[in-house]
């Protein structure tokens, strides 16, 4: 008897009507953990009062929130030029951990990417750029294997581009550009295999482009420092291969010469003809040599020189070429010196990070920085990256022990302003300073360079810093070093990333030096009058230069510039006539009337600057007051004691501060 299939047992209406529900319960579903984490970051970060998220509303109703279909979690976050202000909170964004899409872009975001981004495991795109963001490269980033796309440029991220970016094997978007990346670029093999998109163009790396990135367009690695290898022109070593010796080379072909020529038969015999004259004079030579010989043995008493050996060892020890790493100078460079065959090194200071030698210096790839007063400086690319500044001094007048003495103490000066020495090297022919990199360059090419149309004017804040910074180095040089600097000039104060911050560089060196104060036509202008006199640089001369040093700021012009009027005045001189005259908007930078509500700030720092530079120095302040002066200055009520450049454009919302030419003349500055 046949048999009925099984049939499912009858489903209840009230299991049809959990179903349907259920089904639906998601349309009021509310991200409860996700909101709170957004409602965090909107109250930590400031921003513009358009963006307002309704507590009593659900997340996923939000501008720039969206959720998955469930509305149980949020998926995307887009606030692109919302006004967003300052660093991102940690402990906010980290815990949306369902997060797909980041997008953060065209805001003011600053400071380092907190580490709890690297929680959010199912991001697929970032977008984070021109904000204001630095430091390192977030390593939290590296860790999101499942990053598709990650923006990052036009930010003030430094240091290097990590090799961990080749755990990103789904990334098909990478765009570091217009940031302060240095260092050398990884292998990316894994990572470049996905990517169809990469540019780092607009940073400060070096050496040559792995193979695995080559098959990108220059303009992905264009502006950078030395950066080599195809897609661009090939690599370069700094110091080349001695040339090859004249003998080796072929002749020059003659155009038109046969290889194989017949003689004639008159030629033939010419030449027999003069071979055997040519034999007979010598035959001849030699007999009355012999003759000669033989009497003068006959007729005088054997006698030995004095052996030379030794002097000709001692003087081909002590030869060297004029140029460091030519093939006649590298011995005694690497230290094989005429005493003993002791060997010379890099001597490096306690708390470096470099390891190095000297000869990895030689091998370095490198290029002409700039040459000073106390010598020539290189910016040295070692082959593993590392990028370091040596300075080649001329005219070294100390001996071995002096020149360490003063090295050595130079080295145990430590502060944030002030650029640290890293190793020294000593020998007859050579010596050698050894210090970091600066990338954001030198005061005196970002104050003078390039002042065009297409140039970027150096705004007020940045110069109130920078004066401010370099201040702080040297009256930390003062006071705890105890060390005169001796040569301050705009070269020699080297800037940190964002053109912010200063380090004063090339302090203390003239104890080495004979007539280390002898004016020459790149410090005259610096140079206080008793230091043209005396030629002994003091603590109450590095004001005068530091004062210098402010007016060159406040008007623009290098003090050793001929435009300052009548012919051979000073800079200092030059506005003090400008000032006494008629007070006049013409003693400062034109560029810096762009700016409004700043005109208190710029008078009060030419008057620190003209105390500076009293003709007497029993007159000049020390440099501990000049520091506490400009820091006594009215700078605002923001954190930081800094107003933003934007601020300062615009002059405050509700300012009614005329431009300079229009405000009543302040009275005079005293003499």
């Amino acid at each position: 008897m046949p048999t009925n299939p099984p049939t499912m047992p009858p489903i209840s209406f009230f299991t049809l009507l959990f179903l349907f529900l259920l089904s639906f319960s998601g349309a009021g579903a509310e991200p409860t953990a996700d909101k709170q984490a957004l409602l965090d970051f909107l109250t930590k970060v400031p921003h513009e009062s358009r963006l307002q998220w309704d507590p009593s509303l659900s997340a996923c109703s939000w501008v720039g929130v969206s959720c998955d279909p469930s509305n149980s979690s949020v998926h995307s976050l887009r606030l692109p030029g919302v006004g967003l202000i300052g660093p991102i909170p940690p402990s906010t964004l980290g815990r949306l951990s369902s997060l797909r899409v980041l997008s953060l872009r065209s805001n003011r975001l600053s400071g380092p990417l907190p580490a709890d981004l690297s929680n959010l495991k199912s991001l697929r795109n970032v977008y984070l750029q021109r904000n204001q963001l630095s430091g390192d490269f977030p390593p939290s980033l590296a860790e999101l294997t499942r990053l598709n796309r990650l923006d990052l440029s036009s930010n003030n991220f430094t240091g290097p581009i990590p090799f961990a970016l080749n755990n990103l094997t789904h990334l098909t978007g990478l765009f570091l550009q217009s940031n302060g990346f240095t260092g050398k670029l990884p292998n990316l093999s894994a990572a470049a295999a996905s990517l169809d998109t990469f540019n780092v163009s607009d940073n400060r790396l070096n050496g040559s482009i792995p193979a695995a990135l080559a098959k990108f367009p220059s303009s992905s690695f264009a502006n950078n420092l030395q950066l080599c290898g195809a897609p661009l022109p090939p690599c370069n070593p700094f110091f080349p291969s001695p040339a090859p010796s004249p003998d080796l080379e072929p002749p020059p072909a003659v155009a038109g010469q046969k290889k194989h020529r017949k003689l004639s038969t008159a030629a033939i015999v010419g030449i027999s003809i003069a071979g055997g004259l040519l034999a007979l004079i010598l035959l001849l030579a030699l007999i009355f040599l012999l003759i000669k010989r033989k009497n003068s043995n006959q007729t005088t008493k054997a006698y030995k020189p004095p052996s030379t050996t030794a002097a000709v060892a001692g003087s081909a020890a002590a030869a060297g070429a004029a140029e460091i790493g030519t093939s006649s100078s590298k011995d005694d460079v690497t230290g094989v010196s005429g005493e003993g065959g002791e060997r010379n090194k890099l001597v490096f200071f306690q708390g470096g990070m470099f390891s190095f030698d000297l000869e990895d210096l030689l091998r370095a790839s490198a290029e002409v920085l700039g040459k000073g007063s106390v010598g020539t400086s290189y910016k040295a690319v070692l082959e593993e990256g590392t990028t370091v500044v040596v300075k080649r001094l001329k005219d070294v007048a100390a001996a071995k022990k002096e020149f360490e003495q003063q090295l050595e103490m130079l080295g145990n000066v430590k502060h944030p302003n002030v650029l640290p020495l890293r190793a020294y090297y000593f020998s007859k022919d050579e010596k050698l300073l050894v210090s970091d990199y600066m990338p954001a360059g030198s005061l005196s090419a970002l104050l003078h360079g390039s002042r065009g149309s297409g140039r970027t004017p150096l705004e007020w804040d940045s110069r109130l810093r920078i004066a401010v910074s370099a201040a702080r180095g040297l009256a930390h040089l003062h006071v705890s070093g105890k060390v005169v600097h001796g040569n301050i000039k705009s070269s020699n104060i080297l800037l940190k990333q964002d053109n912010l911050d200063a380090s004063v560089s090339d302090y203390g060196l003239n104890p080495l030096f004979l007539n280390s104060s002898t004016p020459n036509h790149r410090v005259m202008g610096y140079r206080a009058p008793e230091v043209l006199e005396t030629r002994k640089v003091t603590f109450k001369s590095d004001v005068y230069s530091f004062g210098v040093l402010l007016l060159e700021l406040l008007t623009g012009k290098a003090p050793n510039q001929a435009s300052l009027g009548e012919e051979g005045i000073d800079l200092p001189r030059w506005v003090q006539s400008v000032v006494r005259e008629e007070w006049t908007a013409e003693v400062f930078d034109v560029e810096l009337m762009r700016y409004q509500d700043v005109e208190e700030e710029m008078v009060q720092l030419l008057q620190i600057g003209m105390a500076c530079v009293a003709m007497v120095p029993d007159q000049r302040p020390t440099m501990p007051e000049v520091l506490r002066m400009m820091e006594d200055m009215n700078r605002g009520d923001t954190d930081d004691g800094l107003r933003s450049s934007d601020d300062a454009l615009r002059g405050g919302s509700d300012s009614q501060t005329p431009p300079l030419e229009s405000r009543a003349s302040p009275p005079g500055l005293t003499p």
